[in-house]
């Protein structure tokens, strides 16, 4: 077997493990050449001939500005999402260029945004202009076509979908998915797709080709490539931002913009965290779990014990939700460990199950638990203990 052939037979978690080892190779061979940082660009969902013009311009306008400081680097191409993923949590690389589902994780593990291209994206489902479909409900049970399944594209969709409650594999009966977006279109003309997701700039194009389609569903704009450095990573983010600003607008052609962490939390919402409802539960903030415990309620933390001795809502009782399960709404509890003894006997007992916050889905999991035991007033604080905190209420340490 030939070694790409052998790569390929690997399993998905496999693959990802020797992708992400392939990154610490890089990082050898370029400390090896001396080169100050490391890093990857990833020019997202182009074409092959276009994936490569953007990857050069980048590189090329990154070298420009990191010459003013007198630093090198060692840029790599990828198109691979999912190992830049591993790669941004493991904090392997100094330097990231990515869509902004790539650059939203990295901001989360400890790399600061820079600057990006005035350019935002939207994805949008699609379908014939003819077709019944106007809208993810009326999508249920239809054939989806998908970008590759790391793409901007799908990750939105797939928190779009998840933040309804419900998940790519319930909602469609089928799902075919492409390398290219353009591909989709034949998909839905020879009626292999009854809705696609693109990017909105793609939607448009079609329009303005005279195709037949229309818009279905629409996200809210996400930010364009963009560059994001390792904290303490030299030259430092404002150093590295005054120093892109003239050339990457002159290398991409657009308007350099600077970017918060902020700009990412609508990418980071909808692709890590936990869906925004649950049949059966009411979901609660930071004041209605005050008033809640004011009552009697029951505080349920479902995080574990090193977590709660380190802070917890006052009065909270521990009962570990054990994970093993997808984080996912189709999730399969048999994989997981909670330990419904520990709950009130009575069912009708107030409860308000909370961990860290709207991307732990432990609380979510304990209280479909609940649920199906038959509590009849579960409350889910989907913000959880980093919201109380944040909100500047009592929390306790014992």
């Amino acid at each position: 077997m030939k070694p790409f052939d052998t790569f390929h037979a690997l399993g998905h978690h496999a693959r990802r493990r020797a992708l992400v080892a392939v990154w610490v190779v890089f990082g050898a061979v370029a400390g090896a050449q001396g080169a100050d940082l490391r890093g990857f660009i990833n020019p997202g969902d182009q074409g092959e001939q276009a994936r490569y013009s953007v990857y050069q311009a980048w590189k090329a306008a990154l070298e420009s500005a990191l010459r003013k400081d007198k630093l090198s680097a060692d840029l790599k191409l990828s198109t691979d999402a999912t190992a830049d993923l591993s790669a941004v949590r493991t904090r392997i690389p100094d330097l990231v260029v990515g869509p902004a589902h790539v650059i939203g994780s990295a901001v989360r593990y400890g790399y600061q945004p820079v600057v990006g291209v005035d350019r935002p994206v939207r994805a949008v489902l699609v379908a014939p202009k003819d077709s019944a479909v106007g809208s993810l409900a009326q999508a249920q049970g239809k054939k989806l076509g998908l970008p590759a399944q790391d793409s901007l594209v799908t990750y939105l969709v797939r928190g779009e979908v998840n933040a309804a409650n419900t998940t790519l594999k319930r909602h469609f009966s089928a799902i075919y998915d492409t390398r290219y977006q353009d591909a989709l279109l034949l998909c839905l003309q020879v009626k292999r797709c009854d809705v696609v997701a693109v990017e909105r700039a793609v939607f448009d194009r079609w329009v303005a080709a005279g195709e037949p389609v229309k818009l279905v569903l629409e996200s809210k704009p996400v930010p364009g490539l963009a560059v994001a450095l390792k904290d303490g990573a030299k030259p430092g983010a404002d150093a590295l931002r005054a120093a892109l600003s003239e050339s990457l607008g002159a290398a991409e052609g657009g308007k350099p913009v600077t970017l918060t962490k902020a700009d990412f939390d609508y990418v980071s919402t909808l692709g890590y965290f936990t869906p925004r409802s649950l049949a059966g539960a009411t979901v609660v903030d930071a004041a209605a779990v005050a008033k809640l415990a004011a009552a009697g309620a029951h505080l349920i933390d479902t995080r574990n014990a090193e977590e709660f001795k380190a802070g917890h809502l006052p009065g909270a009782k521990l009962v570990p939700y054990v994970e093993h399960s997808a984080k996912d709404a189709d999730f399969d509890a048999s994989k997981d460990q909670f330990d419904l003894n520990q709950l009130p006997a009575d069912k009708s007992a107030a409860l308000v199950f909370n961990c860290n916050g709207p991307e732990c889905w432990k609380s979510y999991k304990a209280s479909v638990a609940a649920l199906k035991a038959g509590y009849s007033r579960v409350h889910w604080f989907r913000g959880g203990f980093p919201e109380w905190r944040a909100a500047g209420l009592k929390v306790a340490t014992d």
